[in-house]
């Protein structure tokens, strides 16, 4: 029974140091995810680097694709 938590980590704690926040979850048995689509974008917004899994994950949840939505608004916007 294994399932991941999707967290955000300040790059300068240790590894397996305390979260900054929980942005989701993914259980690759029953093939779920959950993620939240508005923390993820936050994060990545101010500089978040995701892991090669994470990247992933987001990839097909389409979360970059509504990150390049929101900075083509943001532009259009100012």
């Amino acid at each position: 029974m294994s399932h991941y938590r999707i967290v955000a980590i300040d790059a300068r704690s240790r590894r397996e140091g305390r979260d900054l926040r929980k942005v989701g979850f993914y259980d690759p048995i029953k093939n779920q995810t959950y993620s939240n689509v508005p923390a993820i974008l936050y994060f990545l917004g101010k500089g978040a680097q995701p892991t090669g899994t994470v990247h992933d994950i987001s990839k097909k949840a389409e979360v970059f694709t509504e990150l390049r939505l929101n900075q083509t608004k943001f532009k259009f916007n100012q």
